[in-house]
């Protein structure tokens, strides 16, 4: 979608939409038509329902396992949470 599109899109929800006063039937009927018009191409990944391409190297990239945190950092965070958490956050 271009700046431009996009701009004329904000201004339609913004003249139009149900809260601020529009038309509900206007306003479906304007969303169908900018939905209509902006579209996914056939085979295009985005479109659910579409087959991935099979040469697409994410695919076939390596798992990397992370391993967890030791425990001395493990017990530091939940010290710094429990104190954030006990302290007042009170705003006067």
């Amino acid at each position: 979608m271009t700046a431009e599109e996009r701009a004329a899109y904000r201004a339609f929800i913004r003249d139009n939409h149900p809260d601020r006063g529009g038309d509900p039937d206007a306003f479906v009927a304007g969303l169908a038509r900018f939905r209509a018009g902006t579209a996914a191409p056939e085979g295009d990944p985005a479109t659910p329902g579409a087959e991935p391409d099979p040469e697409d190297a994410r695919y076939d990239a390596p798992v990397v396992v992370v391993a967890d945190l030791p425990f001395a950092v493990r017990v530091a965070i939940a010290a710094i949470r429990t104190v954030r958490r006990q302290r007042n956050n009170r705003v006067d």
